[in-house]
């Protein structure tokens, strides 16, 4: 793995744009206004299909026991058949996870990279173990672009059964620097079947690739501030990079399993 991480500020601004019109067909039942966004989702998704792996940043914000973490990690992924290895910058720096569900499925390797838990040195644990579920929202195997996309669209099919939903796209977003393609779906009261009260989807231009999901929660008074729930991030990706299975293994010489 690069000695060099990507430490950015990671921030959101979605230009002024208008909503993408539903077009109907006089007669005809109107479109459910997901419909679009689903298909642009796994338009996205086909472009994840076609990466053999890819190394970079995760930079994750999530809501756990009414606290807002923050984590941010090296990361290398394999997707078919799939393999993660994440080395964390902060907190926990230098903690390193091995998963590859080719050698168990299972299970993960994680071991801490100082303190007195590092003297335990390398631990095999179940992926739902409560250790690993009490710092996250998903499991290991949520890890990766494709469950990141996919994640969406199981959630947006869910939701296409419902009315209640705003839509919005915004062609000329950025997430940092990068130019992307947005979308934010709002449900403006929360009901049992709506998980979340607002998603945001950002899809690279250039790529195709989806970079960055917001969930935000219902706030409990109107006019107040959307409490943040889950946002995952990617920055500084490099497809295609000829992973080879030593980089998911724990006798990797760069690594630090013992």
């Amino acid at each position: 793995m690069r000695k060099t991480l990507l430490i950015a500020a990671i921030w959101l601004w979605i230009s002024q744009g208008s909503v993408r019109a539903q077009e109907t067909p006089a007669g005809q039942p109107q479109q459910h206004p997901l419909i679009p966004a689903i298909e642009m989702a796994r338009g996205s998704l086909a472009k994840v299909d076609a990466l053999a792996d890819y190394e970079g940043t995760l930079t994750k914000r999530e809501l756990i026991n009414g606290a807002l973490t923050t984590q941010m990690m090296q990361i290398r992924v394999r997707e078919k058949p799939f393999a993660v290895y994440l080395k964390y910058a902060a907190p926990n720096e230098g903690r390193e996870v091995l998963y590859d569900a080719a050698q168990d499925p299972a299970q993960l390797l994680v071991h801490e990279g100082s303190g007195i838990k590092s003297l335990a040195g390398t631990l095999a644990l179940p992926i739902n173990d409560p250790q690993i579920l009490a710092e996250t929202r998903h499991p290991v195997t949520d890890l990766g672009l494709r469950r990141l996309i996919q994640l969406v669209i199981q959630q947006w099919e869910f939701e296409s059964k419902y009315g209640e939903i705003d839509v919005q796209y915004y062609p000329d977003a950025k997430f940092g620097k990068i130019s992307c393609e947005a979308l934010k779906v709002t449900h403006p009261k929360p009901r049992r079947q709506f998980k979340y009260h607002q998603t945001l989807l950002f899809i690279e231009k250039s790529s195709g690739l989806p970079l960055r999901v917001m969930n935000y929660g219902f706030p409990q008074q109107a006019g107040n501030e959307l409490p943040l729930v889950e946002d995952y991030a990617y920055t500084g990706l490099k497809t295609n990079v000829g992973l080879k299975p030593l980089d998911f293994s724990r006798t990797n010489p760069g690594y630090r399993f013992q």
